[in-house]
């Protein structure tokens, strides 16, 4: 009895597994028209560089699968950009195929690219803080994932994510910042009215 279960529980996670989709995750692909370069901010140097063309404080990136709602579901693995060759490679991840948990093979899904700074452990906790890098891309939404249908049928090859658009990392000022600049604009205008 106790062997039949256990075949049965291997059974039904190979099924799991096998139904579902995946998309090639890429944010530089000449041949398909892929040119989504992140950008530092407060410059012009790619995410896998810092400033000076030192590697800087590590930027990850993640894809992750938009929901119901606009609900946001990270995918793994996580990568990081590239960090050797030309200064031109810098502005891109490593490239990586993606498996989509929950949705089958053929069926559509929406993703959001995001990169944030490593030390912040998340991209919820760059975005609430006032000294991590972090930035997001446009929602894209692929027709049809790649792999093994469930009810059998031909292999859909891996589809590459087309669509995303290049961003700049940013970094919330701190609220004493955002007060002096109003502060200093508010001057501006009074000493202009004078």
């Amino acid at each position: 009895m106790k062997k039949t279960l256990i075949a049965l529980v291997a059974v039904l996670v190979s099924l799991s597994t096998y139904g579902q989709g995946s998309v090639f995750f890429s944010t530089r692909d000449t041949a398909a028209g892929i040119d989504a370069k992140v950008v530092r901010a407060a410059g012009t140097v790619g995410a896998g560089l810092g400033a000076g063309g030192t590697v800087g404080p590590a930027i990850t990136a993640q894809l992750f699968l938009v929901g119901a709602g606009g609900s946001l579901t990270p995918l793994t693995p996580a990568t990081t950009f590239r960090t050797t060759g030309s200064a031109a490679n810098h502005f891109y991840i490593n490239a990586t195929d993606v498996v989509v948990p929950g949705i089958a093979a053929g069926q559509s899904a929406t993703f959001r690219f995001r990169a944030y700074e490593t030390a912040a452990g998340s991209y919820d906790a760059a975005a609430n803080s006032t000294t991590f890098q972090f930035g997001e891309s446009n929602d894209v939404t692929v027709s049809a994932l790649g792999g093994t249908p469930v009810g059998g049928g031909a292999p859909i090859t891996t589809p590459t994510l087309v669509g995303l658009q290049g961003f700049t990392l940013t970094i919330v000022p701190e609220p004493g910042t955002i007060a002096l600049g109003v502060l200093g604009g508010l001057a501006l205008l009074a000493r202009r009215r004078k």
